[in-house]
């Protein structure tokens, strides 16, 4: 397994960092791919690498301007493989980040929050 997995935003796609030696974890930007499943396959299949041999404590932040209906159930995927590294004991949280006023990144935030087990910490920006 590749201890980092990134990608380059571009004007559809976020910035995805995920760095397993520096514990670093982070999507940002905008997300509309035309096909938001395949944009985000190789993301998935490095969490399920990833949550095998996961480090003790994984903080993941996310700040998207956008999010389209694909990416809302990728994200929602990514969220899931980290609550699954919770039940092997280790920690994982994300920060939740969006712009003031932004009611539907906002929502979505506290939405994910109700339906996973993990802590998810809404914050403005």
């Amino acid at each position: 397994m590749e201890d980092r997995f990134s990608l380059i935003a571009t004007a559809e796609t976020p910035e995805i960092v995920f760095d397993k030696s520096k514990n670093e974890f982070s999507i940002k930007g905008k997300s509309m791919p035309e096909s938001a499943f395949d944009f985000y396959a190789p993301v998935i299949s490095w969490l399920e690498e990833y949550k095998t041999k996961p480090n003790d404590k994984t903080a993941l932040d996310i700040s998207l301007e956008y999010f389209n209906s694909g990416s809302v159930k990728q994200v929602f995927k990514i969220l899931c493989a980290l609550e699954e590294i919770t039940e092997t004991g280790k920690e994982a949280e994300v920060k939740w980040f969006y712009k003031k006023g932004d009611e539907l990144m906002l929502s979505k935030g506290l939405e994910f929050g109700k339906f996973l087990d993990l802590p998810i910490e809404v914050k403005e920006i």
